[in-house]
């Protein structure tokens, strides 16, 4: 049987993890599909899980009042949809979509937490990783809003 270690492998969100962590976190890993206009999140929900993007794309959304819905970013393959199920109370942050068929590894946050709390180091690494897809997703929040926001003269 073939397991979804390779894969996580060679994902950008994975790649150069030390194999003894992978070997850890591919029991928290499993195979979904999303159909073209599935809602995979909304804001507020729990948050139990997170995306590695392996085919398709989503959109991170969000409601704003007056305007309707925004598109904040939009992810692609190798991208990692949330960073919720990391930090208490574990609620998403964003409505997600799926724009198109979308075909991705679901990590479960609570697994990954039980094995981040055993071992340190693993959670240390996985916390340095998901700043990066905090700090993108910062970036990206803010250019939206300065578009939304710009005054044309």
């Amino acid at each position: 049987m073939q397991t979804l270690e390779p894969i996580l492998a060679k994902h950008p969100f994975f790649m150069d993890l030390e194999t003894s962590y992978l070997k850890l976190i591919v029991g928290c890993a499993s195979n979904v599909v999303f159909r073209e206009g599935q809602m995979i999140c909304r804001r507020g929900e729990d948050a139990h899980h997170f995306y590695l993007i392996r085919h398709g794309r989503v959109a991170l959304e969000l409601q704003a009042a007056g305007r309707g819905t925004i598109t904040v970013q939009t992810l692609g393959e190798g991208d990692i949809l949330g960073w919720s199920w990391l930090i208490p109370p574990y609620q998403w942050n964003f409505d997600a979509r799926a724009v198109e068929l979308t075909r991705a590894i679901a990590m479960d946050g609570t697994c990954l937490r039980t094995k981040s709390e055993a071992d340190h180091n693993l959670g240390y690494e996985l916390l340095t990783r998901f700043v990066r897809v905090l700090a993108g997703r910062l970036e990206a929040t803010c250019i939206q809003l300065l578009d939304l926001y710009r005054t044309t003269d």
